[in-house]
């Protein structure tokens, strides 16, 4: 996946080349690359080569890139660390990074639109599902939510922040592939809500080090998280069961076996950073 990214290229003119530089800036800072690796391991569960779909798995990470890069802005998140490097607007400035995260979105879709071997219709239906968990409906949605203090359920606030790409990160090569979703959406669904589980307790147990940014953002700015509403210890109790469930979908979604899949069911358990 890192080889895959490395090899993008997005300005064909000298002139825009320093926002390209932003762009890679953020893009190439590392991070686990939880959702690309999704995408390769689903279709490893197909009986697909990973390879077969490095093109709409490189799109997905380039999206979240952008997400995070807006998160960061000083009119959101306003934070100026991120995997371990001043974020995007402090290196560059705000109107650059703006610029960066809006091309790195367009630029996810003109790849998957040139790159990405498919039959049409599947490929309609991949790119339709992305943009839908990416929007008003999916991850925009949810930050609105989110930074308008809307008095949602928690679960449902981050099904859509949080849960709708890391879900369609399984969804879209299934659609990709031409195979029926639905019987996946249990498992996609609690994945997203155990992976911010452990994040909000990573936000108050991290350290800098571990995290590549600064723990305790959310109580900064008074969110709402796991943590803040059922404590440090419930919030833990929750993300065993929601770890529980998670692999129980899956083994149902897959009967013959998801290997790569549930290894990384068993990492955003676990992992520290």
């Amino acid at each position: 996946m890192e080889d895959c990214l490395a090899t993008l290229r997005f300005s064909d003119d000298g002139l825009t080349d320093g926002l390209e530089e932003a762009m890679r800036y953020s893009l190439l800072a590392g991070g686990k690359r939880v959702r690309p690796v999704l995408a390769l391991a689903t279709a490893r569960a197909l009986g697909r080569e990973a390879t077969e779909v490095l093109p709409i798995a490189a799109a997905i990470e380039l999206i979240h890139t952008y997400s995070l890069i807006h998160d960061d802005l000083p009119a959101m998140d306003d934070d100026d660390l991120r995997r371990g490097r001043p974020t995007c607007h402090k290196k560059f400035g705000e109107d650059v990074a703006i610029l960066a995260g809006d091309a790195l979105y367009a630029e996810a879709f003109r790849l998957v639109l040139t790159r990405q071997q498919a039959e049409p219709a599947h490929l309609r239906d991949a790119l339709a599902h992305l943009a839908g968990a990416t929007g008003v409906n999916g991850m925009v949605g949810g930050q609105w939510l989110d930074v308008a203090a809307r008095d949602v359920d928690l679960r449902e606030l981050h099904a859509l922040k949080t849960g709708r790409l890391i879900a369609a990160s399984i969804e879209s090569v299934l659609l990709l592939s031409g195979r029926d979703a639905e019987p996946w959406q249990p498992y996609c669904s609690e994945l997203g809500v155990l992976f911010q589980i452990v994040d909000d307790i990573l936000d108050v147990t991290g350290t800098d080090a571990a995290l590549g940014k600064h723990p305790g953002s959310d109580e900064r700015h008074g969110k709402r998280t796991y943590v803040s509403e059922f404590g440090l210890g419930g919030a833990r109790t929750m993300a065993r069961v929601s770890h529980g469930k998670a692999r129980a979908a899956l083994a149902a979604a897959a009967p013959d076996g998801a290997p790569e899949l549930s290894q990384i069911t068993d990492f955003i358990f676990t992992r520290s950073s």
